[in-house]
């Protein structure tokens, strides 16, 4: 499913919302996502009783984060800042639902993307910073390099095994591959796209389906066959959000993602000289 850049206004623009479905419906993401845009001392208070990830795509904010109690002073606050979601690493603050963040553009502009979800669970905010993503160079020395990628984990079930959430950033080089060999998990995931240059394009695949992507679009993957790929000279950047089931977590402990038995056999590096080359 994929849902269409609608063209992101100044303020909060929701993308998904839970509440839009039954919990329990197969379509629900079971997350909350938007781009949130600010100008210049423009503020927001995400103040919602929910689990959040405030994800710094570019600009210069001040994040203020306090325990959402009456007469409780409890509160931090740090200034942060990225110039580029396609060369830096990110900032993201996690918080559970007992604390509430109010988010100051520093910068003429700044653009974050918000992502929350039901999450009774307790646990210490984290402020994650460009040293702390786990950064991969993912495909390197197989499939005549056409799937090599950069994945920025930044939590997931190993460094957030209270949370709801796992949540990333993946840089696909111009008419290369990612997400590959196509993979499933029974989790909802979301991917959010931007493209360098903007007016660039890509492919998401969905089971037997294929929709073509632009900047700010976002696709919606529920228990489907899923990979993606960018058009040559476009460099495709995509957020991905996935949301644990109450009975079984995204990771290794439950054996996702699953790859298609089809295509599986290309990751294996003992395999490469199987694949045709004809060299020009």
């Amino acid at each position: 499913m994929i849902i269409k850049n609608p063209g992101f206004k100044m303020g909060y623009n929701s993308i998904t919302n839970f509440n839009d479905l039954p919990w329990y419906d197969k379509f629900n993401t079971k997350m909350n996502f938007g781009i949130l845009l600010l100008a210049k001392n423009d503020c927001y208070n995400f103040n919602e009783p929910l689990e959040k990830a405030i994800l710094l795509m570019t600009g210069t904010v001040e994040l203020v984060w306090s325990l959402n109690h009456d007469n409780n002073n409890i509160s931090f606050n740090k200034i942060v800042s990225r110039t580029s979601i396609w060369h830096e690493n990110p900032w993201c603050l996690h918080l559970p639902k007992s604390y509430n963040v109010n988010i100051k553009s520093l910068s003429e502009k700044s653009e974050l993307a918000l992502i929350s979800t039901l999450n009774e669970k307790d646990f210490l905010p984290k402020l994650y910073g460009p040293n702390d993503c786990q950064t991969e160079e993912r495909g390197k020395g197989i499939l005549q390099e056409t799937s090599t990628r950069l994945v920025r984990t930044i939590f997931d079930d190993s460094n957030a095994p209270l949370s709801n959430l796992v949540l990333g950033e993946v840089i696909n080089l111009p008419g290369k591959w990612s997400s590959y060999p196509p993979h499933k998990h029974e989790m909802p995931e979301l991917y959010h796209y931007r493209f360098l240059p903007e007016q660039g394009f890509g492919f998401s695949m969905l089971e037997e389906d294929t929709v073509q992507v632009h900047n700010g679009d976002t696709v919606l993957i529920f228990n489907q066959w899923h990979s993606q790929t960018s058009a040559p000279g476009y460099a495709m950047y995509y957020i991905w959000s996935i949301r644990h089931l109450d009975n079984k977590r995204y990771g290794p402990k439950s054996n996702t993602p699953y790859f298609d038995p089809k295509h599986e056999w290309t990751m294996n590096k003992d395999n490469q000289d199987k694949i045709f080359n004809l060299k020009l």
